[in-house]
């Protein structure tokens, strides 16, 4: 008889030993998943955060694109129009030229004395 609750008393000294160990590894696993899923809301708050000042970023350079780009027409009229004025200027002194032969002709002076330029 002393047998019996010998083997009862290790029974559930056993039983006791293997609930021990699977409470264990059971806070180990619940340990582990709950600081990731701390983990995974804190990256979940940090990442919109992170959206939240990239659609801020993303606005400002759009808006400062825009400035750009009315710049860039603005510099591309400009030298349109120094284009033009440089055409313009250039028509000038060719019709200076005629004239200026047309002149030295009507004079009689030789061809030579135009040969400075002036």
């Amino acid at each position: 008889m002393s047998s019996e609750p010998d083997t009862a008393r290790q029974k559930a000294e056993a039983r006791a030993a293997v609930e021990a160990s699977l409470q264990s590894v059971e806070s180990s696993y619940d340990a582990d998943l709950r600081s990731r899923a701390v983990a995974l809301h804190s990256s979940a708050a940090s990442i919109a955060k992170q959206e939240k000042e990239l659609r801020t970023q993303t606005q400002a350079l759009a808006k400062q694109s825009a400035q750009w780009r009315t710049l860039a027409n603005k510099t591309t009229k400009q030298l349109n129009e120094f284009g033009d004025v440089q055409n313009w200027a250039e028509m000038i002194e060719r019709d200076l030229l005629v004239i200026e032969e047309t002149l030295r002709l009507a004079e009689g002076r030789p061809a030579s004395d135009n040969i400075s330029g002036t």
